[in-house]
């Protein structure tokens, strides 16, 4: 019972529990990071550079079978080495576009951690036999 009890503690501490909703909101984050790249911002690089769609940029290994249709999906099924580099461009833009979200973040966190000012030191209550002393010695000097 005693591994039983060290488990039990370990998985409720608040580090792990925030790991476990970070690792869940990251997910979800992951994938709305997906779609901007994909939807919104690989079209208009495709558009600039002049190819609309990089994941179907690829270079043939090996050779085609004949009567195949030369897209990448098509020459993956039929077992053809592919070198897609632009499945790889997408994911790096993907990667860049997700590390300066979460770095603009972490710097808003940081600021609002320095703007906030600090809690003012309690003082503790002088005791009650520090008091009658006090009081007696200010009469004494009268």
């Amino acid at each position: 019972m005693g591994m039983l009890q060290e488990f039990k503690e370990f998985a409720v501490k608040g580090n792990v529990m925030d790991l476990a909703v970070g690792v869940i909101i990251g997910g979800a984050f992951g994938k709305i990071v997906d779609s901007v790249v994909s939807d919104l911002v690989m079209p208009v690089v495709g558009a600039i550079i002049g190819k609309l769609d990089f994941s179907n940029l690829f270079v043939v290994l090996g050779t085609a079978p004949a009567g195949n249709a030369m897209t990448l999906d098509a020459l993956k099924k039929a077992g053809v080495p592919v070198f897609a580099y632009g499945s790889f461009i997408t994911v790096a833009v993907n990667f860049a576009i997700l590390a300066f979200i979460i770095f603009m973040m972490v710097k808003q966190i940081n600021r609002l951690k320095k703007s906030a000012p600090p809690a003012p030191a309690a003082t503790p209550a002088t005791p009650e036999d520090v008091l009658l002393l006090r009081e007696i010695r200010d009469s004494l000097k009268n």
